[in-house]
């Protein structure tokens, strides 16, 4: 198996994906909202208006538009989800449709394995709604000489107390809601095959600790206002499993950013689950 370095700049063909307030709503629910933020978890509530956890674009048209396909090829058991940064232009709507374009915009030899970078675009009503930047960490494909790319620490929260920190408790069965909003991956629901991929029991969806944390940020910085969300970005630094606590640790450094970490479990038992956190916010 070998990945194609010369597929850099491909793109894929152009898709049109709408959703519905039914689908923003499953979602909200899906990464642990529930009667304490009515306005991402109902739309008819007296006085409150509908709106949209900013991290909702991870899910629209999930799996649908990808530049993977012209990579070359590889074991898909051998890749994890490394990085995921969401930009976003305005407050995603209710209700609507994108046109969602992806580009390869990255491959990068990490000598034992390959980071292959991929960045989805999407416009409404022409023009750019947000923007998603995902790496993709693939074990035994490198070593074919080819550029590094970045590496090294970046968003280092500072030794200092955080400004906010929040815990949310995840449900034992978190993943079987947050799978309906489109990522059926059996990892996250079925034992025998968490099983073969060395797992004791399911682990819960990485973009599904990143909604919880995305939530986090929103309320702690943000006022609960998704308009002052700006963009967010972070890397999955290990697995979490349904049922246990997450904690996130924000600290607001300079004007308009936060760094954050994401750690599960608690006590001498936590550990972190997202890092090089960055939230841009006004």
């Amino acid at each position: 198996m070998a990945l194609n370095p010369d597929a850099i700049g491909s793109t894929s063909d152009p898709l049109d994906v709408s959703w519905t307030s039914k689908d923003t709503l499953l979602y909200a629910v899906g990464v642990g909202a529930g009667h304490e933020e009515l306005t991402f978890t109902t739309e008819n509530s007296a006085d409150i208006t509908q709106q949209v956890l900013p991290t909702y674009p991870v899910v629209i048209g999930y799996g649908k538009a990808s530049a993977m396909r012209s990579i070359g090829s590889f074991n898909p058991a051998l890749l994890v989800h490394g990085q995921q940064a969401i930009t976003l232009h305005r407050e995603i709507p209710v209700e609507g449709t994108v046109t969602l374009t992806a580009e390869l915009t990255g491959m990068y030899d990490k000598g034992k394995a390959a980071v292959v970078e991929t960045t989805t675009t999407a416009v409404m009503d022409g023009e750019p709604l947000y923007s998603l930047l995902s790496t993709a960490f693939i074990k035994g494909e490198g070593g074919w000489g080819g550029e590094r790319g970045p590496s090294g620490p970046k968003n280092v929260p500072p030794e200092a107390d955080p400004d906010h920190v929040v815990t949310y408790s995840t449900s034992r069965d978190q993943a079987f809601v947050y799978r309906l909003s489109g990522d059926r991956n059996p990892l996250h629901t079925d034992p025998a095959f968490a099983a073969m991929g060395g797992f004791d029991t399911p682990i819960l969806h990485g973009l599904c600790t990143y909604g919880f944390t995305g939530r986090a940020l929103l309320h702690s910085v943000c006022g609960s206002d998704p308009t002052r969300f700006q963009h967010v970005e972070g890397r999955f630094a290990s697995p979490v499993f349904p049922g246990e606590e997450l904690t996130i640790r924000m600290w607001s450094a300079e004007p308009g950013e936060t760094v954050f970490t994401t750690g599960a479990g608690s006590g001498d038992d936590e550990r972190v689950v997202i890092d090089q956190g960055l939230l841009r916010h006004t």
